[in-house]
């Protein structure tokens, strides 16, 4: 054997040329398959995590589209609702005495009493937002608070009597067709501290509202720790809101109704910080959308920057939540003026 032939043959240009198409070729699709299974791993978590909403809350999301407003849309629709100056159709009295029988009015205006003691407010869930720890004991007064949310039936007595602007969803000022004893919804902060000072209550504190909720042991539901979509109205479950008195087994350890899901509950309470939280303070700050200039507007570009007000804190949830916003210990926020269509309030006062 020759010195020569022992010499690797050099490669033609175009034996490399092809090699190196190969060699290109395979990168890309070992990049293109991997992008593939990534895409396909994430998909498959989604679909767990739906899947597990669904169990949990026994929501149909083929109906979704035909049930969610456009964010904002109700803010909006309240917007120009506040320019009217009252409504445009009143009940008589006689109308707001027929819309229940005597006894089911006694019902609704049923008070709880809860007992003067400590329990456990917030929780120390790894997985919860940041604003709803650490959990810490607070003690309380004894109070009384609202067996059930206030009803449509029940706004339209303070309707009548003072003459206040109804709800954005009622129809020329009267309570949709079967919704008496649905929560009355669509109502700001100021709806309901004004009902309540009507009905010689106030608003709950939100200490009172999640004690009232989960009792002192420190339940997650207002019934125990596991999530039952049997006891509640959330995710869209059923589409709308329903009749307080619905969810009897979904009471509270002191029998009151309706404190996770259906409507997201005012409370008389500021959106601030728990002693000892880790919240950074700019999660308590209201904000708004500001434009550097036109142009950012039209590219739906803009900064959240700090606005005037103060958030209050609704609790509870409502029939448009994920099932883990239903929490006793969850805090939810608006600003007050803000009113939706899973926004209502229940009032409480002291026990004397």
């Amino acid at each position: 054997m020759t010195v020569e032939s022992r010499i690797p043959h050099e490669l033609s240009p175009a034996e490399r040329e092809r090699r190196k198409r190969y060699l290109g070729a395979t990168v890309i699709t070992c990049i293109a398959v991997a992008m593939v299974f990534g895409a396909l791993h994430v998909v498959k978590l989604g679909a767990n995590r739906m899947a597990d909403m669904r169990n949990r809350a026994s929501y149909d999301l083929e109906d979704m589209s035909n049930r969610i407003r456009a964010a904002g849309e109700d803010i909006t629709r309240h917007r120009v609702h506040e320019q009217t100056k009252s409504t445009l159709e009143s009940y008589s009295m006689e109308e707001v005495d027929g819309l229940l029988p005597a006894q089911q009015w006694l019902e609704l205006a049923t008070m709880i009493t809860v007992p003067a003691g400590p329990f456990q407010m917030g929780t120390d869930n790894p997985k919860a937002d940041i604003q709803n720890k650490p959990q810490h004991t607070v003690e309380l007064p004894a109070f009384k608070i609202d067996k059930y949310p206030v009803t449509g039936g029940q706004y339209a007595q303070f309707v009548f009597a003072t003459k206040h602007r109804a709800p954005l969803d009622w129809v020329r000022g009267r309570i949709p067709d079967g919704k008496v004893l649905h929560p009355v919804a669509m109502v700001t902060w100021y709806d309901g501290r004004d009902y309540c000072a009507w009905a010689g209550k106030r608003l709950p504190t939100e200490a009172e509202w999640e004690k009232a909720a989960r009792g002192s042991d420190g339940r997650r539901w207002p019934w125990g720790n596991e999530m039952n979509p049997d006891l509640l109205n959330t995710y869209y479950h059923i589409g709308n809101t329903n009749d307080v008195t619905a969810y009897v087994g979904g009471v509270s350890p002191y029998g009151v109704f309706d404190m996770a899901g259906d409507v997201s509950e005012w409370t008389a309470s500021e959106f601030k910080p728990y002693p000892g939280s880790n919240a950074h303070p700019d999660v308590f700050v209201p904000k708004k959308l500001e434009y550097s200039q036109p142009s950012d507007k039209a590219m739906k570009v803009a900064d959240m920057v700090p606005t005037a007000g103060v958030f209050m804190v609704r609790r509870g949830g409502s029939w448009k939540s994920d099932p883990f916003s239903t929490a006793a210990y969850h805090r939810d926020y608006s600003l007050p003026h803000y009113a939706s269509d899973f926004f209502g309030f229940r009032c409480a006062k002291d026990a004397k």
